[in-house]
């Protein structure tokens, strides 16, 4: 059968979406995208709100020789895929196509029951309890979920736990799995036939398209693309979050309760000594951190070395000590589990104790639970080495230029600006690094008539972490103008909780704070309530989906700059200062950016929404610097200072509300 055209796909695509049509942005990202194919040049394509960029990356995907891999950040997203999405895909183009092409989940192993730990008794394997380790035999909730669990295991066909309806708890969770670098390999396993991943990854390596995280491609990219089957196109969707979770993914930790732990499971394996000498480095390293900073650590303290080199050596000793397991040993996942524990304490250990400047070292948290940890400095270095080699990458989202252009993502992910492929030019035959090139599709979306952009420009600079009286007061008359349906993000917790108790206090509108319930149950009441306000932090400044007229005003509290106490965004200017250019500019207002862009993003979900997105940071107006930047970046929402033609616009908006919708 004759090869079909990317526009017959797309075209077969949308045929099965309900009053679907094709839009100009999504069938120019099509296109874009089978031109990549073609030319092996990599692409950048930012798609708003409304485009469609799953339809316009999915049916080109299919034109590819071999599997294609497709990256996401949300769970969100990758259940939109796998339950809409591909199903709708698979059986619209299968007459076009020929075939009906198939697709695949592909998890890391901690997401699947492992057979091994289920089957193993006591003596084979290392049971992670945290501090309720001595489970076997109670009806503790621990042991009940852990008895669900192992009832579950017999009639499961996945073993995934987003199967698993009601859910259990971490704790729960971490007793019948294992990470990747816990697992003996199926060869060596005796449950080798019956693990779940494996089944799961078989089912991978033979599917069309293979839908994965960010954090698993990032895993894969740190251990020479092992990991993921072959593929001859990566989709990397919400592309502006992958440098973040690579970072995420590449860094370590120890702290005091760890190494408690790891101290009394080794004690049957490697004896009294080696366990008494890890708890001493338990014991030192809580001590030594509970004097340091919650700043990045340019030298150890002396007692911080000194825990950590005595760990290192007893870990190195210990490791050892447990040689080459044999796979007919009785213990031998026990044993294999201390050692991968035990090496990656060791590890841990000898990174923070050497004073790499790739790294950044720094303390977090609260008493035995407190950590040390080490991460990356930058990933741009490993993002373009690993990323785009033999394979070719598309990158999307609706937020990739940054001040009206690709330079800051496309230099987060390792391009380099003078490999920027304008179309007018073939590259260079021996060009260092990937070619790559940015296209911009814009959004269906007439912003400028849907949304106003409001600055509250009269309102004195944020200075604190909290929310001032004249912020407050502004927040409570937009709220009260509208009759609800806004969306508070908020910089702090502080801030957020500031913000519930003045609503509170000043109207009779139900109040909904982050924290007090569940996300999905939150939004969910939001949605079903028009005059009721919802209030978080930066987990909603992304995650809420909330078309139509239940979210007709967001409010940001202020500019969502990184704390300049936290160290890696401290360590990433720095580093920017010392090589001569600006911290501020390069690290601060780039991440102050995405960051708004997603916020603001709340409010235009659909071609008929309207609203007001009111910024109560008057910087975005008066910053000469960077102002002008950052509202570049935000969809082109119709502009404004003026607070008196924003408050009658909400007051307009509230008397567009049905009688129905507010019964």
């Amino acid at each position: 059968m004759t090869k079909p055209t990317v526009d017959q796909l797309l075209d077969a695509a949308i045929s099965a979406v309900p009053a679907g049509e094709i839009r100009p942005g999504q069938q120019q990202m099509a296109a874009a995208i089978a031109e990549s194919l073609d030319t092996g040049v990599h692409l950048l394509a930012q798609a708003g709100t409304g485009t469609g960029k799953s339809l316009a990356y999915l049916a080109p995907a299919l034109l590819a020789d071999g599997p294609v891999v497709i990256s996401t950040a949300t769970l969100a997203l990758q259940s939109q895929l796998i339950a809409t999405d591909l199903p709708r895909l698979a059986e619209s183009v299968a007459g076009v196509l020929g075939r009906t092409p198939t697709f695949a989940v592909f998890k890391g192993r901690h997401h699947y029951l492992c057979p091994a730990k289920i089957g193993a008794d006591e003596e084979d394997t290392l049971f992670d309890g945290g501090e309720d380790d001595g489970w076997l035999g109670q009806r503790s909730k621990l042991g009940i979920d852990i008895g669900r669990l192992t009832e579950w295991a017999s009639d499961t066909d996945t073993g995934d736990r987003d199967d698993l309806d009601p859910g259990v708890s971490e704790a729960a969770w971490r007793q019948v799995s294992t990470s990747a670098r816990d697992c003996v390999g199926a060869t060596n396993c005796r449950w080798g036939n019956e693990c779940f991943a494996e089944a799961a990854r078989e089912r991978a390596r033979s599917a069309d398209i293979v839908i994965t995280n960010h954090a698993l491609l990032s895993i894969d990219l740190m251990h020479n693309r092992t990991i993921l089957p072959d593929h001859s196109l990566l989709i990397v969707d919400e592309a502006h979050e992958l440098a973040d979770r690579t970072t995420s993914a590449a860094r370590a930790e120890l702290s005091a309760s760890s190494l408690d732990r790891l101290s009394r499971r080794s004690t049957k394996i490697c004896g009294g000594d080696v366990s008494a000498r890890i708890a001493e480095a338990a014991d030192l390293l809580g001590v030594a951190m509970a004097e340091c900073p919650n700043t990045r650590l340019l030298e150890l303290p002396e007692s911080l070395n000194q825990a950590l080199t005595l760990l290192e050596a007893v870990c190195r000793e210990a490791v050892s000590g447990i040689g080459n397991v044999r796979p007919d040993a009785a213990d031998h996942m026990a044993r294999t589990q201390l050692k991968s524990q035990l090496t990656e304490a060791q590890e841990t250990a000898q990174r923070c104790l050497i004073d790499a400047e790739s790294d950044v070292r720094w303390c977090e948290g609260d008493g035995r639970g407190r950590s040390l940890v080490v991460a990356p400095l930058s990933v741009s270095g490993l993002l373009g080495e690993e990323l785009f080699a033999d394979r070719t990458v598309v990158a999307t989202s609706a937020t990739l230029t940054l001040g009206g252009t690709f330079d800051s993502i496309a230099g987060s992910l390792g391009l380099r600006k003078e490999n920027e492929h304008t179309g007018t030019e073939q590259p260079a035959d021996g060009n260092s690094g990937p070619m790559w090139r940015g296209l911009d599709v814009g959004s269906p979306f007439d912003y400028r008539k849907q949304g106003i952009l409001y600055v509250a420009a009269h309102l004195p600079r944020p200075t604190a972490s909290g929310l001032s009286d004249a912020a407050a007061d502004e927040l409570v008359k937009l709220v009260t103008a509208l009759g609800g349906r806004a969306l508070g993000l908020f910089s702090s917790r502080r801030a957020a909780d500031t913000a519930a108790e003045v609503l509170r206090d000043r109207t009779d509108l139900p109040v909904l704070l982050q924290g007090e319930e569940t996300i999905p149950l939150l939004v969910k009441k939001f949605k079903a309530d028009p005059s009721s306000v919802l209030l978080g932090v930066m987990s909603l400044w992304q995650g809420v989906d909330v078309p139509g007229d239940a979210c007709q005003l967001v409010v940001v509290d202020r500019l969502p700059f990184p704390r300049p106490d936290e160290p890696l965004s401290a360590a990433r200017a720095a580093a920017a200062d010392a090589a001569g250019g600006s911290g501020f500019a390069t690290v601060s207002v780039p991440h102050a950016a995405i960051r708004l862009a997603q916020g603001v993003g709340r409010l235009i979900r659909t071609g008929s929404d309207k609203g007001v997105a009111a910024v109560l940071d008057p910087r975005l107006h008066t910053a000469r610097s960077y102002g002008p930047y950052l509202r570049k970046t935000l969809p082109p929402l119709w502009y404004t200072t003026d607070a008196d033609k924003v408050h009658g616009a909400l007051g307009r908006l509230s008397g567009q509300v049905p009688d129905s919708a507010r019964a």
